[in-house]
């Protein structure tokens, strides 16, 4: 497996298992109360930074693990790594026009940030799995 493809994969899942367990909190905590009235700043940016230093944890692991490796990138390597990440990008731009007109009907901030998180959850792991995709059946020809 190529280096660039288990960076993709610890993206994808560690992505995933942080908003997993964000959403987790999130929704333990809202038993009778309304959920917009749930406090969760403190627990997003914990999910949001705590995937961020697993991520950089596990690629370092990666990279020991394999230290011929490190620093190998070919023209496909990042060809696959510009298609996963321009095409991820979408969700982002999508979560943002959504969080500016949740902004301007003077939605409550709650979900204005859980939109916000959610669209770079979704970026990063859409980003990802097409990365994975491409690399196990090549990149898209059109």
């Amino acid at each position: 497996m190529a280096p660039e493809e288990k960076r993709a994969w610890i993206m994808a899942v560690v992505s995933a298992c942080a908003y997993g367990a964000y959403v987790v909190i999130i929704l333990g905590r809202a038993q009778g109360i309304p959920i917009a009235d749930v406090p969760y700043a403190a627990t997003l940016l914990w999910s949001i930074g705590g995937a961020i230093a697993v991520t950089i944890v596990l690629n370092i692991a990666v990279s020991m693990a394999s230290p011929r490796d490190v620093g190998k990138k070919d023209q496909r390597d990042r060809e696959i790594h510009r298609y996963g990440e321009y095409t991820g990008q979408w969700c982002l731009v999508l979560g943002g026009v959504a969080a500016l007109g949740m902004a301007m009907a003077e939605v409550d901030h709650f979900w204005i940030a859980n939109a916000i998180y959610l669209a770079f959850v979704l970026s990063s792991v859409l980003g990802s799995v097409l990365k994975i995709v491409a690399y196990r059946r090549g990149l898209p020809s059109w």
